[in-house]
């Protein structure tokens, strides 16, 4: 492994939110179906957002590989069975209905992670892709392969329930790995990769806020 690669690994471990304490309620098993309902709604508001934002990146990109990944990306969120679909799928076990997710208004650390991901979308490839496919997206198993479990022995939810979870644990991974790959390609100067662990950094930073944000609105019950 290279010294950068390290750096980058070691700037998503160091804030991941399979660690955050939203999860970890998840994880034990102590919140509501109405929790994981707001959950999903808020979730929706970012995930939705996500292949727009690719394809942001898809027109800005200088290499071929990247943007063949890039497009793969879009295409398996957007193409078939959505992934938002699945998403949604899980909100109504949980007793939210369609309508209700997609007119959820974001708590205010979501509309932060979301218009974080916007701006990042513009930025220069090599820090784009640090920040959304690194920071964000290679989180994404880690978090997942906590959230399953419980969902079936602890929530009772069925596996049709929960496709949304497991289906991104196997995505994710490939996807993680190749964000990777294409960050370290682009970043052969020691001042690129400096900006790429500052976006990787910057992307933990949101997405443990997002969740903090969730946690205190839905478990502590704070005004946000």
């Amino acid at each position: 492994m290279s010294p950068f690669r390290t750096r980058l690994e070691a700037a998503v471990n160091a804030r991941h939110s399979r660690l955050n304490p939203f999860t970890e309620k998840w994880v034990k098993g102590e919140l509501t179906r109405a929790q994981l309902g707001a959950w999903a709604a808020q979730h929706y508001q970012y995930v939705s957002q996500f292949p727009r934002w690719c394809a942001t990146v898809y027109g800005e990109c200088p290499d071929a590989d990247a943007r063949d990944f890039l497009l793969e990306n879009i295409i398996e969120e957007e193409a078939g069975v959505k992934h938002v679909d699945l998403l949604i799928r899980f909100a109504e076990a949980c007793g939210v209905s369609r309508a209700q997710v997609e007119s959820t208004p974001q708590l205010p650390t979501t509309r932060g992670l979301t218009a974080w991901c916007f701006e990042m979308s513009h930025r220069p490839f090599h820090v784009a892709a640090a920040g959304l496919l690194v920071g964000l997206e290679s989180q994404v198993p880690g978090i997942y392969k906590r959230n399953l479990p419980p969902l079936t022995t602890h929530y009772g939810f069925t596996d049709h329930e929960v496709a949304f979870f497991a289906i991104h644990i196997e995505a994710d991974e490939v996807h993680g790995e190749r964000g990777y790959q294409i960050v370290e390609r682009h970043c052969a100067a020691p001042e690129r990769q400096a900006e790429a662990v500052e976006a990787v950094r910057q992307a933990t930073e949101m997405r443990w806020q997002y969740m903090t944000g969730l946690y205190r609105a839905y478990v502590l019950k704070e005004e946000l």
